[in-house]
């Protein structure tokens, strides 16, 4: 399609980068031009199994034969398959399904309001990124994402990651839920602590709130756990995921412990595709895949020898002023902007992603090979040579 085409009748919600991605397989995507990109920042974080998985493929080439769409009104045996490998995975409850990750962080903060009539507050965290939809962009604790969509909800207040005795200050007999990302994603790839996940557990269970972890990003085997929560001696009330569920199908959900499933009922909540046999015939594929294939050892083990790597670099370029995360998750913070070095990285046939005005979010598939890391960590030790020459 002619670009000028696309940019007269699509509207401009995003920068774009100046190529037309049309194929894509395994780590390698191509452009309407022919050329080659190894893509390590596959579908915004949503194609942890790369592009075209072939058993993502298959399953979903089977469902579209059989029925795409199914309502909620009526049973459909691949949503209820999904929900118990989700559990069985996770702690026991039952899952709600949606289609993308804000609408299953809207999902839970309604849940946590409609818990208790007397409790409407919910913490979070400064720098957090819960989604574009209105109460989900205000659970954001980024300003920059708030303005100009006036009057925003009420009831939500940030605190500084890893700040226990911050945290400890607001809490509050009107606390519904502390909401956090165990990394934060958009806020620049920072983990927290285990000390501050154990006290937001206990702050919690002190003050009868809810404890919500958002893996929208950091779920499905990206940090080398299923999710990253799975890394502290802490479990949550309540579980959101998304992005590469569905290994690049739309789909999102939350995961609820079992005393807290009667809270919505009939007619409280609802999403017309969510839970689509199509969408979780494709989750199936991606959670069956990631065992089948051993990918959580592939994720620690590609994630250890990619961040020794980009250690590496940091004491060649003293442009870089770190390097954190967690598997497969990782942030590499600059001293200058990010945007002209992925940009940089473009030409020479690299796709990565800068977040938080000065962090390259370096997050490869969790089947990534050791020399498609190696190829990619040349290019940003060319980019970043250059860059540190002007």
């Amino acid at each position: 399609m002619d670009r000028k085409i696309f940019d007269k009748y699509v509207l401009k919600t995003y920068t774009r980068q100046p190529i037309t991605i049309v194929k894509g397989r395994g780590m390698t995507v191509w452009d309407a031009n022919g050329r080659q990109y190894l893509d390590f920042f596959p579908g915004y974080g949503a194609g942890n199994m790369g592009h075209c998985h072939p058993k993502i493929v298959e399953a979903i080439h089977k469902q579209v034969e059989q029925i795409i769409h199914v309502p909620n009104v009526y049973y459909n045996d691949a949503q209820g398959e999904l929900a118990r490998l989700i559990i069985e995975n996770t702690f026991d409850g039952q899952v709600f399904f949606c289609n993308s990750g804000a609408e299953a962080n809207e999902g839970v903060i309604k849940l946590a309001r409609k818990r208790n009539p007397h409790k409407k507050t919910i913490i979070t965290l400064k720098n957090s990124f819960h989604g574009r939809t209105i109460a989900a962009v205000t659970a954001t604790g980024q300003p920059v994402y708030h303005n100009g969509f006036d009057p925003l909800p009420g009831g939500f207040e940030y605190c500084e990651i890893n700040d226990i005795e911050m945290l400890k200050k607001m809490m509050a007999d009107d606390v519904a839920a502390v909401m956090f990302e165990p990394i934060l994603g958009e806020g620049g790839i920072v983990p927290v602590t285990p000390e501050f996940m154990k006290a937001a557990r206990q702050f919690c269970d002190d003050y009868d709130a809810l404890l919500i972890l958002d893996e929208v990003q950091s779920g499905i085997g990206r940090t080398g756990k299923l999710f990253a929560y799975q890394y502290y001696d802490v479990e949550p009330d309540v579980l959101t995921m998304a992005k590469s569920l569905g290994g690049g199908v739309p789909i999102g959900a939350f995961a609820v412990k079992r005393e807290y499933c009667g809270i919505l009922k009939p007619g409280d909540h609802g999403s017309t595709f969510g839970g689509n046999p199509l969408a979780c015939s494709a989750g199936v594929a991606v959670i069956n895949a990631i065992a089948d294939e051993n990918l959580l050892e592939n994720a620690v083990k590609m994630g250890g020898y990619l961040r020794e790597n980009l250690e590496d670099l940091k004491t060649k370029h003293s442009i870089i002023k770190d390097i954190r995360g967690v598997g497969l998750m990782l942030g590499m913070e600059l001293s200058v902007p990010g945007a002209d070095i992925v940009k940089e990285c473009l030409k020479r046939n690299v796709l990565l992603n800068c977040t938080h005005l000065t962090v390259l979010r370096i997050m490869p598939a969790i089947n990534v090979e050791k020399d498609q890391i190696d190829r990619v960590i040349a290019v940003i030790d060319e980019v970043l040579g250059e860059v540190g020459k002007s």
